[in-house]
Formats: structure tokens, C-alpha cells, sequence
């Protein structure tokens, strides 16, 4: 089951008040929108029958060009946030947040362990240990500066990768202006 929006690993708007009201999750209306919004899926309000909407889009498709993300691109991003997590200075910084977890009474290696916890998973019932457990989190995360140097360090490598692949991300941004120049050209013609 999909659990919903989660908190990224940079950090999160107002992590502190959030974390002392819903621990790892989202506010309730926010995860309640969310839900509703995944169990309605698109909604189609045309009054067109199956047949006429399946056409319609068919046909749309057919002309406006495939709009499909660059691999290389998201292989970077992958690639970086993986690769990021053995810089010296995250790992140093993880390190110092999991000594300050332990010295608070709980026992996780990597920042990402306390928000995964299993016991954590119901959107829907937040538990006490849950908020207690995202409180320290947040505040051993803001006294050793866990996502300023995490964002950092992953950056750092994706100016590398972006540089040492300049002429294919080049490639790629002409591939997709392209597409969406016909994109926009078939709209105007309808």
C-alpha cells in the first residue's frame, strides 16, 4: 500500500512542529487528499462514452510526440543521492546524528532508519514512541546540520556527472524542447 506523501530526505517545511504532531507523516487532511486523489484516479467529466474518450485520446496521442523523462538524467540523480551516502562528510554527519539518536534511547544507523521504521507505516495512527522518535530525529538532524551536508555532497556529484555528460544532457534538452514545440503545435491546431 502506498503510504502517501512522504518527508524527503532534505528536510521538510516546519519539520519540528509537523514531527511533534504527526510524527513521520503528513497532516491527516493532507494525507486524507491524498488518498482520495489515488483511489479516484484521473476522472474523466466529458459525458463522452468509453469508446469516443479511448478514440480521442488515441488520437491525441498519435500526434503529439512521445514525452517520455532522459534516462541519463535520472541516472544521475539516482546515481548522486546513492553515491552521496558514502561521502566522507555525510557519513561523517550520519555518524554523529546516530550517536545522538543513541544517546537519546534509540538505536538507528542512517537517518532514513527512523522514518522506514515499520512500526511507523499507518498514516493514520500516529503513535506517541512515533512522534517522540521524529522529535529527536529532527532535532539531532538540525544540531549536526544533517541535510545542509547531505545536499551538498550530493550536488557536488551531480555537477560532476552533469559536466562529464554535458554534450548528452545537451542532446536530451533538444529532444524534449522539440517535443514540446510539437506538443504545443498539435493543441493549436484542434
Amino acid at each position: 500500500m502506498d503510504a502517501g506523501p512522504r518527508p524527503s530526505r532534505d528536510g521538510r517545511q516546519d519539520a519540528h512542529r509537523l514531527a511533534a504532531k504527526r510524527g513521520y507523516h503528513p497532516d491527516a487532511a493532507e494525507q486524507r487528499a491524498y488518498d482520495e486523489a489515488q483511489e479516484a484516479g484521473a476522472v474523466d467529466e466529458s459525458g463522452a462514452d468509453d469508446t469516443t474518450l479511448k478514440g480521442c485520446v488515441a488520437q491525441a496521442d498519435g500526434k503529439a510526440p512521445s514525452a517520455q523523462p532522459d534516462a541519463l538524467a535520472q541516472q544521475i540523480s539516482d546515481g548522486s543521492y546513492l553515491e552521496s551516502m558514502n561521502a566522507p562528510s555525510v557519513v561523517d554527519a550520519f555518524a554523529k546524528w546516530s550517536s545522538c539518536m543513541k544517546a537519546r534511547g534509540y538505536s538507528y544507523a542512517k537517518p532514513m532508519d527512523a522514518g522506514d521504521d515499520s512500526r511507523f507505516s499507518d498514516p493514520y495512527n500516529v503513535t506517541d514512541e512515533e512522534i517522540a522518535t521524529a522529535k529527536a530525529d529532527v532535532s539531532c538532524r538540525s544540531t549536526y546540520n544533517v541535510e545542509k551536508i547531505w545536499f551538498d555532497a550530493e550536488v557536488a556529484l551531480q555537477r560532476t556527472a552533469i559536466a562529464k555528460n554535458q554534450a548528452a544532457l545537451d542532446e536530451a534538452r533538444k529532444t524534449i524542447k522539440s517535443a514540446v514545440a510539437k506538443a504545443k503545435s498539435v493543441n493549436a491546431v484542434q
